[in-house]
């Protein structure tokens, strides 16, 4: 099929940029001269996945392979959906505007369960069969990853494979398969069975879910004696070179910025949070390497701020000598922290890179009390916070935004109350040394159980349940002079759901897109009635997956997936919350005995058990050396 003709409907839509390409530093490779053709998908606006780091990363790595052509692709926004469907026009990469389905494999990110059902939309506008098992020899096939994919099965009747964990090594071995099976001929039946035998691929045709008496989850059973039962999480041991030669879009997105991947992985052991067990080991790069990808992104891109990426970016062992390096050698660059701790060091390093510029720090404390922090293992007291909130203002800044989540397990009303009391001392501190310029934010978020954490087992709060804790906020924030935000407790409602159901709830997926859901996760297009229709319509009980606490023995529907944290753990975890019993991070003392250590053990080889170092040992970490110290945190 030819290049699809999109100019006339460039002219009756917003932003045309979004679908043009031909953007700096895309690849555009001769379509008739490569073997193989990928193409990267991500289920939402341009806008927002431009800015994913990891589209860009696997992008660089699949396009610096001599017959690997890749693309991109995103989700049209409404009205440019509306036109296409009103000219028959397919869903196209940016790149060389080919129709999708002529792809060898399409590979999807699931960032974010609340744009499942745009996955959906852009499969139909490809002309690619929505369900899996409706695919043919002629059709691609269609992966996903990211961190959706660590419960796969709310999503399995969509996709042909999952690739659990980091995937620079996976696509590597992904092309030489598709290199095979277009010299072969290999049907799309033993393509799958090849996708079997890939580590740390899941294949859900070759596994039927099981359901007791009740109806309710009981396991998956393999098809094929090859089909493992447990499939193991890919995990790249060192960090693979820097993006320094990244897209640069023509509109505005959302992280409109270069930005450098400075450490990969968390151990604070925060209990709700999935990106803190999921991505283990911590990996860091040095502070020259660091240094050099800046001066090549800026010469490549022109951009003049850099973002220093890392899930908690000041828990870098040398991030001081990092930023005096970068403010060093470029004076008039604007260095961005996207996260950091809340204390007074994460303010100072803050203040370095200011430059005179100091408007809003963001700090997220989690919960109003120290015994709620205890108990979700946020080690943060308030004397921290306040003692960096002063640090800030004595230093210039003139805001303060703080994030908290609602409803997490044990959660009384004085928790919700030290929200409000702590923004109040916030503002009395600003107040202090910046007078009426002293601006302060209070935004919280719902709780949103995630798999592969302790709290995978915490029921949710219902939206009656939550009314009364934000009305208090709203009224004691407007009476502290404290602005206020909060999420709308009915899409939290729906992403618990996506985020503990079984393949049953891929049924609802599929209803809810037929009766038009699509962009869920913007609020403008959100309609909770359409969802309450769609699990009504296929007879899944969405309170059943958010509504309760989970048995800590009860199957689990991604018992088959294993991301290095063992369950074990993760239950001595959650039984720690009653008790307000912490767990420090191993980052910086002992190895808490999480599962990581002993990660590949069973394969041979010595593997992730480097978690279990300090960073500080990175040198002894290369050079193969292993050790186990510290005190036994927990029995697993």
């Amino acid at each position: 099929m030819p290049v699809v003709s999109i100019d006339g409907l460039l002219r009756r839509v917003s932003k045309p940029s979004r679908y043009t390409g031909g953007e700096w530093n895309s690849v555009v490779k001769d379509w008739s001269a490569v073997d193989v053709r990928f193409a990267l998908a991500y289920p939402d606006a341009y806008d927002v996945g431009m800015s994913n780091m990891g589209l860009g990363i696997l992008y660089d790595i699949l396009n610096g392979m001599e017959d690997v052509a890749c693309e991109r692709v995103f989700a049209p926004w409404v009205d440019m959906e509306g036109e296409m469907r009103r000219a028959g026009v397919p869903l196209w990469s940016l790149e060389s505007r080919r129709p999708l389905r002529e792809f060898d494999v399409v590979g999807f990110t699931l960032q974010y369960e609340m744009t499942y059902t745009n996955v959906l939309n852009m499969l139909d506008l490809a002309g690619i069969p929505v369900l899996a098992r409706d695919r043919s020899d002629g059709d691609p096939i269609v992966i996903a990853g990211g961190s959706g994919a660590f419960n796969p099965e709310p999503m399995a009747l969509f996709f042909d494979a999952f690739v659990l964990g980091e995937g620079e090594e996976a696509v590597v071995e992904l092309a030489e398969l598709v290199r095979v099976w277009k010299r072969e001929g290999t049907p799309r039946e033993g393509r799958l069975r090849d996708l079997l035998g890939m580590p740390g691929v899941y294949v859900p045709a070759f596994y039927a879910p099981r359901y007791d008496d009740a109806g309710h989850f009981a396991g998956l059973e393999p098809l094929l004696p090859e089909a493992p039962m447990v499939i193991r999480r890919r995990i790249v041991e060192r960090l693979p070179r820097p993006l320094v030669r990244p897209i640069v879009p023509f509109l505005q997105t959302v992280h409109d910025r270069a930005a450098v991947e400075i450490q990969r992985g968390c151990t604070q052991g925060c209990r709700f949070c999935q990106a803190g067990m999921i991505y283990r080991p911590t990996r860091e790069r040095s502070p020259a390497e660091v240094v050099q990808a800046a001066a090549e992104l800026m010469a490549n891109t022109g951009y003049d701020e850099l973002s220093l990426l890392s899930l908690s970016t000041t828990d870098h062992s040398e991030i001081v000598p990092m930023v005096e390096a970068l403010t060093e050698r470029f004076p008039n660059l604007r260095i961005s922290l996207p996260s950091t701790r809340v204390d007074s060091f994460s303010v100072d390093v803050a203040n370095v890179i200011a430059k005179g510029k100091k408007h809003t720090l963001t700090l997220a404390p989690e919960a109003g009390s120290q015994r709620l922090r205890n108990a979700i293992n946020k080690l943060v007291s308030d004397a921290d916070l306040l003692g960096a909130v002063e640090n800030a203002f004595q230093r210039g800044w003139t805001g303060i935004k703080m994030y908290f989540m609602v409803g997490l397990p044990t959660e009384t009303m004085e928790d919700i109350e030290g929200i409000v009391e702590l923004g109040r001392q916030v503002r009395a501190i600003g107040r202090r040394y910046v007078g009426g310029r002293a601006r302060v934010r209070v935004s919280t978020s719902n709780l949103v159980p995630k798999p592969h954490t302790p709290f995978q087992w915490a029921r949710q709060d219902t939206a009656e349940e939550l009314e009364p804790k934000h009305f208090l906020l709203k009224d004691g924030c407007r009476a502290a002079g404290v602005e206020f935000s909060w999420n709308d407790p009915r899409d939290s409602f729906v992403e618990a759901v996506l985020s503990r159901g079984d393949r049953r709830v891929a049924e609802a997926v599929l209803e809810a897109w037929r009766r038009g859901a699509r962009f869920d996760a913007w609020s403008e297009f959100f309609r909770f009635e359409v969802w309450q229709e769609a699990f009504a319509a296929v007879g899944v009980d969405p309170g059943w997956f958010a509504h309760r606490e989970w048995d800590t023995r009860e199957p689990l529907p991604w018992d088959h997936v294993d991301c290095g944290v063992t369950k074990a753990y993760l239950r001595g975890q959650w039984q720690a919350v009653v008790s307000n019993r912490t767990v420090g991070d191993c980052h910086h003392g002992a190895c808490n005995v999480c599962g990581m250590q002993n990660f590949d053990a069973l394969r041979g080889e010595r593997g992730v058990a480097d978690c279990v170092m300090k960073v500080g040992q990175l040198a002894e970490l290369r050079r193969g050396a292993r050790r186990v110290d510290g005190e036994l945190l927990e029995l697993v």
